[in-house]
């Protein structure tokens, strides 16, 4: 059976735990402050999980999602990703992770700085643009007539494609944004950040009900944003 690594595993990660094991997937998680600290997660998603350091569970992936904050971009192990479909669920904020020069300058997308780290892993942007609530409740069957569509963007043809496969594991559409110098369309401030998955944007929008987003209207959106 095919299996998730997970560097990280808070909100993001923990619920891409749990869809991957309701998918059938087994599942390595890690964090930073150790595998102790994830005893209670492992044990209730079940015999599927395990808990890991950030080399194990990178070596351990058939998919590995990358989920800390971009601050933290260089704890990221090298070597045991080399060659694998890294997905990258970060988003750059300032306030929490600090000013980075290349960021505010925009001369890089934060998943083009995860790229350079892993230069011999190929980086998929996805699952940056919606809230965790939203994304542990919108999992549908492929072809349903209300299945979401999140969109993805990364500089190999081939991880987009194994990228699009687990996405699809877990019950969801994607769109393809180009490579990994679009992913910012998907970010803080643009149209599909977040917006087309909820009713309002407001401070009470986590406890408003769902709205699943199309890829046309994933598209529309992703077309709307201006850098």
């Amino acid at each position: 059976m095919a299996t998730l690594g997970l560097i990280g595993s808070g909100h993001i990660g923990s619920t891409l735990a749990r869809l991957a094991v309701n998918a059938g997937l087994d599942v390595v998680l890690s964090n930073s402050r150790g595998p102790q600290t994830l005893s209670g997660l492992v044990d209730e998603l079940g015999p599927r999980a395990r808990a890991a350091t950030p080399a194990q569970a990178a070596a351990a992936g058939d998919w590995v999602v990358v989920t800390i904050p971009v601050a933290a971009v260089a704890t990221v192990p090298r070597e045991p990703l080399a060659g694998k479909t890294v997905i990258d669920t970060g988003n750059y904020w300032a306030p929490r992770d600090g000013t980075i020069p290349e960021l505010e300058a925009r001369e890089l997308t934060d998943s083009e700085l995860l790229q350079r780290h892993l230069a011999e892993a190929h980086v998929v942007k996805a699952f940056n643009n919606i809230n965790y609530q939203h994304l542990r409740a919108l999992p549908r069957p492929v072809g349903a007539a209300d299945r979401t569509a999140l969109p993805i963007a990364g500089n190999n043809p081939g991880a987009k494609r194994h990228a699009a496969e687990l996405l699809s594991l877990l019950g969801y559409d994607s769109v393809d944004m180009g490579p990994l110098t679009e992913s910012w369309r998907s970010q803080v401030g643009n149209p599909a950040f977040c917006a087309p998955y909820a009713v309002t944007k407001d401070d009470r929008y986590l406890n408003q009900p769902a709205a699943p987003a199309s890829a046309a209207e994933i598209n529309a959106a992703l077309a709307s944003a201006r850098r």
